[in-house]
C-alpha cells in the first residue's frame, strides 16, 4: 500500500508558514503529495489524531500511523523519515 503523508496545519501558525515549502520541497523530490489539512476547519482530525500542535506531520501505510512529528520538520529528516516506507 501507498505511503500517505499528512501536515495539520493552521492559519495564521509561523511554524507552519515554515513548513509548508519545506513539504513542498520534499513532495518534489520524492514525486508523491503531502497532504495539508487545516485541523480548525477538520476538528474531527484533532481528536482521531491527538492533535496537540500544529505542524503535525503524520506519516501512515498500511493504515497505521508510523511515525509523526511536531513542529517544524526539516528537509532531511522528513525526507529520511518517508524514504523508510516508500
Amino acid at each position: 500500500m501507498a505511503v500517505h503523508v499528512i501536515c495539520f496545519f493552521q492559519p495564521g501558525c509561523m511554524g507552519c508558514m515554515e513548513q509548508s515549502p519545506i513539504n513542498y520541497e520534499v513532495a518534489q523530490a520524492l514525486r508523491m503529495d503531502i497532504e495539508e489539512i487545516d485541523a480548525i476547519k477538520n476538528p474531527l482530525y484533532i481528536k482521531q489524531y491527538s492533535l496537540k500542535a500544529t505542524p503535525t506531520i503524520i506519516i501512515e501505510k498500511d493504515g497505521s500511523v508510523r511515525e509523526r512529528f511536531e513542529g517544524v520538520v526539516h528537509r532531511e529528516q522528513l525526507e529520511g523519515a518517508i524514504r523508510k516506507y516508500l
